[in-house]
């Protein structure tokens, strides 16, 4: 591997990033939406390659190193949009829809993993044969539809204006418990193999464990920013420790915890919300992300699919695959929210602003991918490149197309402009 190649890729992903986040504007989409299909399109450049054409000789795809290199980046880009996302959370909306976004989050892991696993099983010829690693195989299948990507609702949410509200703060309150659901689910899930029950219940424990943590420690760090805000009012030391703040939550949580560092970004922003110099630090981690780390983030989710090896069967399931994650979350989720006072519209709109996917349901591949059958099984991890691409471009349309009527705040890519 050569470092200098990263500045290729960086330039190229930026570039097209923007690119294309313009044109999905200009065509009245969220620059989400653009990011994801100039990440696609950069990953099936890289198979034009031909050292010995000068033009095609520039269609480079990252080596298994370089895409780590890449990844770094990309995850430093998610934590920091979860970041943002915290700090811009009104704890009053956040109290409100608490006990209605834990239901709906739970619905919406409960019914697309029953659908993943039923499809999968038949997919598998059926119920015949049945046995204990092919309904492993089946259920882990199931697990991965379980995670919604909060990044890529939260972006889309903010490009829209839409970020606080009664269904804007429901869908991110819902997308976080979900992802927290969905590690727990897999943990379970993993540990029907060894049998394992007393692993089910440490991995509650630490799940509870982390939030003891988080809104401990949160209620210290919160204490020394209200003195910092008073004593230097913006300051950029204060924007500083916040960072600082941030990417130690996100450590701790997956490190000690074993919780998604998002989970962990997302806390250390509520923990600083509803302050002084809130908007003072938001500005500041919207910058840094945006310029660089957001759009890679976006593009990387797109360069990840490969194609290699694909044949019509597989297509076959990648798309019932795909279908059976985005209408289990519409049904689970939207119907959960109906009885919490939502009009039809919006049940709707918290179902749609669950679908995306993103870097969780790859994180779930990795750590249960040991289930996958030796001989028979299905290996999902193409489909869940189409369900990340697809569902990364779906949600954001949708979001748009339910929005489009309501006038709740200048959407985010018209200041970033």
């Amino acid at each position: 591997m050569e470092i200098i190649n990263i500045f290729y890729y960086l330039a190229v992903i930026l570039i097209f990033a923007k690119v294309f986040g313009l044109i999905a504007r200009k065509i009245g989409l969220p620059q989400v939406a653009g990011m994801v299909v100039a990440g696609v399109l950069i990953g099936l450049m890289g198979y034009l390659n031909d050292p010995d054409n000068f033009f095609l000789s520039f269609f480079i795809k990252p080596d298994a190193e370089e895409m780590d290199i890449l990844h770094v980046f990309a995850q430093i880009g998610v934590v920091l949009i979860l970041f943002s996302s915290g700090l811009e959370t009104n704890l009053q909306d956040l109290k409100k829809s608490g006990g209605s976004a834990f239901l709906i989050a739970l619905a919406g892991v409960i019914v697309p993993m029953f659908l993943g696993t039923v499809g999968t099983l038949l997919f598998m010829n059926g119920y015949s044969d049945f046995n204990s690693d092919k309904f492993l195989n089946a259920i882990f299948v199931g697990t991965i539809l379980a995670a919604t990507s909060v990044g890529i609702t939260a972006e889309t949410l903010k490009e829209l204006g839409k970020l606080n509200g009664k269904v804007g703060q429901t869908i991110m309150s819902a997308a976080i418990i979900d992802d927290v659901i969905g590690i727990i689910a897999l943990s379970i899930v993993t540990s029907l193999r060894s049998g394992g029950a007393a692993q089910i219940g440490m991995t509650l424990l630490r799940a509870l464990g982390f939030f003891v943590f988080a809104i401990g420690v949160g209620i210290l760090l919160r204490i020394y920013f209200k003195w910092e805000e008073h004593k230097f009012p913006h300051k950029r030391r204060t924007s500083i420790f916040a960072f600082g703040m941030c990417f130690l939550f996100a450590f701790v949580a997956e490190k000690f915890f074993g919780i998604a560092s998002i989970t962990g970004a997302y806390l250390a922003g509520i923990m600083l919300s509803g302050l002084d110099d809130t908007n003072f630090v938001d500005r500041k981690v919207i910058v840094s992300g945006y310029m660089i780390f957001t759009p890679i983030f976006f593009s990387y989710i797109g360069i990840s699919a490969d194609f290699s090896g694909f044949n019509i069967s597989y297509l076959l399931f990648a798309l019932t695959f795909v279908a059976l994650g985005i209408i289990g979350k519409i049904i689970g989720c939207g119907l959960t929210a109906k009885p919490f006072g939502f009009t039809n519209k919006e049940s709707v709109t918290v179902g749609c602003g669950m679908i995306a996917r993103g870097e969780v349901a790859l994180a779930v591949y990795s750590a249960g991918r040991s289930l996958i059958m030796p001989e028979g099984g299905i290996d999902p991890l193409v489909a869940t490149i189409f369900l990340i691409v697809i569902s990364s471009i779906v949600c954001p349309i949708l979001l748009k197309l339910l929005f489009k009527d309501k006038k709740e705040g200048l959407p985010l890519e018209e200041k970033q402009q």
